[in-house]
């Protein structure tokens, strides 16, 4: 063969290779502008069919994750109380919705590299298994990581509180994908997979450092009150526990540089509340379930109170405004945390309740104005850096600072 059939053979060979890498070049930069991108969906171009593909394509596949390795990426405390036939329709319903958005966006030619990721995530999980893996038995104390706890929660947060933001929005303009809702997502993953750590912590504490608090007489009595004032009653002790260690942040130096993480958001969503410093979440989590536990409320109580604080933590930061009338000084509402997070100078450290209001207005520190609501959101003078990781150092690099 000569140097010319030679030097033509290898462009013939070397075309498809290059095709090949552009297409592949295509895929990941379509990708990755999508999940830089903040906006609106707009109608007509496929892309609310894209991402609800690409969302369900990417849950499902980390669920086939889950079944496969149950011991380690899913949480002991709910493992019990699972119906393993309805996680397994769930997770079939998952992959039948974004295979057919997928499919058919890309026989119509719509965000073909996109959709060709969302039906890549698809087959991936149906590879491995799909709604079919079985599940045998495993052990409980292995450490594990909350994959199924963040998988349920991000499915449902999203599908509840997006609905309820649309239906009754505080901003009517505000954007379902809002700036900075990147950096907030991350956040939101990190914090759910620090629930095994938080709940080993909090167990080591109750037997190692505060058992000698505990008095099972008194956790028995405690356990025969009514449910409904009892678990009134744990609200009430967890909130003192969260308002007090909350005042601390704000008024000790040192505490305020964890938690300027959380304030940093300039936009209020439901996913705006998950930006915290990691040991921010620990230290709070520790410091507000240690005294539930010493007092003994009864299990269900527990769960109770978990789901109402689950609940709380997400809506009161959403983007939501409804009429509460007499109850606004009750409970906590969305509109009066949005105050607490308020860079208008009468909001400034007030309004530090998770759960009853009525505390603020006990110790004299909720917010008074003239205004409806807030005008600015943030910390004073937005000197938070933007990204996951920067917000995370960020306290370190602040005490170095004023060393």
């Amino acid at each position: 063969m000569s140097d010319s059939q030679l030097h033509v053979s290898r462009r013939v060979l070397a075309a498809p290779l290059q095709a090949s890498a552009r297409r592949v070049g295509a895929i990941v930069g379509d990708t990755a502008d999508l999940l830089q991108r903040s906006g609106d969906l707009r109608q007509g171009r496929a892309l609310i069919s894209t991402v609800i593909a690409l969302l369900l394509g990417a849950l499902s596949l980390l669920a086939v994750l889950a079944f496969h390795f149950p011991e380690y990426l899913t949480t002991p405390e709910l493992r019990h109380k699972y119906s393993v036939d309805m996680l397994r329709q769930l997770l079939l319903g998952g992959l039948l919705v974004a295979g057919a958005l997928s499919l058919t966006n890309l026989i119509f030619g719509r965000r073909r590299n996109l959709n060709l990721v969302a039906f890549t995530l698809v087959l991936a999980a149906v590879v491995l298994g799909g709604s079919r893996v079985p599940v045998g038995d495993f052990p409980d104390n292995t450490p594990y990581i909350g994959l199924d706890w963040f998988i349920l929660d991000l499915l449902g947060s999203t599908v509840v509180f997006v609905v309820i933001e649309k239906l009754f929005p505080l901003y009517k303009g505000q954007s379902v994908f809002r700036p900075e809702w990147q950096t907030d997502l991350k956040h939101f993953a990190v914090n759910h997979f620090l629930v095994g750590l938080i709940l080993l912590t909090v167990n080591f504490l109750i037997h190692h450092v505060f058992g000698w608090l505990v008095q099972h007489d008194f956790q028995q009595a405690v356990q025969r009150i009514w449910f409904v004032p009892q678990l009134l009653l744990c609200i009430l002790v967890a909130d003192l526990a969260q308002y007090a260690t909350h005042r601390a942040y704000h008024e000790v130096g040192f505490l305020w540089k964890f938690h300027s993480v959380h304030h940093s958001a300039k936009t209020m969503d439901w996913l705006a509340g998950s930006r915290q410093h990691m040991l921010e979440i620990i230290f709070t989590r520790v410091c507000v379930l240690a005294p539930l536990f010493v007092i003994g409320f009864s299990e269900g109580v527990i769960n109770a109170y978990i789901i109402i604080v689950g609940f709380q933590a997400v809506f009161n930061h959403a983007n939501v405004h409804l009429p509460w009338g007499p109850l606004k000084y009750l409970i906590v509402t969305p509109d009066f945390h949005h105050w607490h997070h308020s860079q208008d100078t009468e909001a400034i450290d007030r309004n530090y309740a998770a759960h009853y209001a009525f505390l603020d207005y006990i110790f004299g520190t909720a917010v008074k104005s003239e205004k409806r609501f807030p005008e600015r959101y943030g910390v004073v003078g937005d000197y938070m850096p933007d990204g996951f990781v920067s917000q995370q150092l960020f306290p370190f690099r602040a005490m170095v600072k004023s060393d």
